[in-house]
C-alpha cells in the first residue's frame, strides 16, 4: 500500500463533537415533549443526521419528518459548536504535517455540510482538505461505502492509493465495503468497538504521519505549502 492520500472522518477523529451533538438532541426533542435518554447499545456513529432523525421519528412518534428535525437540529448545533470546540489529540498539526509531506487530504463525514463548515472553521481546517463529501452528498451513511466511494472519485485516486481514518465500527464497514485501507483511531465513546479487519490501530492522530510515510515511497508527492 502507498498512501497517496488520507480520507479522514471528522466527528470523533477531528473534534469531540459527541457531547454536543447529544446536548443538541435533548435540547430538539425537549420542544416536543420527549425527554431523550439513548437507547442501550445506540449506535448512531457514522450515520447521516437523516439517518439518525428517521430512527428517532419512528420510536417517538414525530410529526415533522426527517427532513424538517434535521433542519432543526442543526440550528440547536451551530450556535454550540462556536463555544465547544475541543480538537483530538495532534489537530491541526498532523493534517498540516501531511499536506507539507505531500500527503493528499479528503473529508468524508456523515454531518451536514453547515455543521463540517463551522466545524472545520473553528479548528483552522477550513483550507487544507482538497474536498469534502458530506451526509448532504449521499443517500445513505455509513455503514454504505457511498460516502467513501464519492470522496474516491472527486480525488481521482484508486481504493488502493488512500487510506480511510475512522473512529466508529461503522465507519470501518464503510471503508472496508469500498476497498479502502483503514486506520481506526477510536474515540472515548467508541473504543469498546469491534474494530476487526483494520489496518491498523492507533492510540492517536499523533502515530499517523509515522505509519503513513512508512507505506510512502521515497519520490511520492511533491510537498505542498501549509
Amino acid at each position: 500500500m502507498s498512501v497517496e492520500a488520507v480520507i479522514f472522518d471528522m466527528d470523533g477523529v477531528l473534534l469531540d463533537s459527541e457531547p454536543v451533538h447529544f446536548e443538541a438532541t435533548c435540547a430538539l426533542l425537549a420542544e416536543y415533549g420527549i425527554t431523550y435518554t439513548a437507547a442501550p447499545n445506540e449506535n448512531f456513529f457514522g450515520c447521516t443526521d437523516r439517518d439518525v432523525f428517521r430512527v428517532l421519528k419512528a420510536r417517538y412518534g414525530l410529526e415533522p419528518d426527517e427532513d424538517t428535525l434535521t433542519r432543526e437540529w442543526i440550528g440547536h448545533v451551530l450556535p454550540r459548536l462556536a463555544n465547544r470546540i475541543h480538537p483530538m489529540p495532534g489537530v491541526p498539526d498532523v493534517l498540516f504535517d501531511l499536506r507539507r509531506r505531500g500527503v493528499r487530504l479528503a473529508l468524508a463525514s456523515s454531518s451536514a455540510a453547515p455543521v463540517i463548515a463551522a466545524s472545520l472553521e473553528a479548528l483552522g481546517l477550513a483550507a487544507v482538505f482538497e474536498t469534502r463529501v458530506s451526509g448532504d452528498d449521499v443517500s445513505q451513511g455509513k455503514p454504505s461505502p457511498e460516502i467513501f466511494l464519492k470522496a474516491l472519485g472527486r480525488l481521482d485516486l484508486p481504493a488502493s492509493a488512500c487510506l480511510v481514518v475512522e473512529d466508529s465500527h461503522n465507519g470501518l464497514r464503510a471503508a472496508q465495503a469500498a476497498g479502502i485501507p483503514c486506520a481506526v483511531v477510536p474515540c472515548a465513546s467508541t473504543a469498546h468497538q469491534d474494530f476487526t479487519g483494520a489496518d491498523v490501530r492507533l492510540s492517536s492522530l499523533h502515530d499517523l504521519v509515522e505509519w503513513v510515510e512508512a507505506r510512502r515511497g521515497p519520490s511520492a508527492g511533491v510537498a505542498l505549502p501549509r
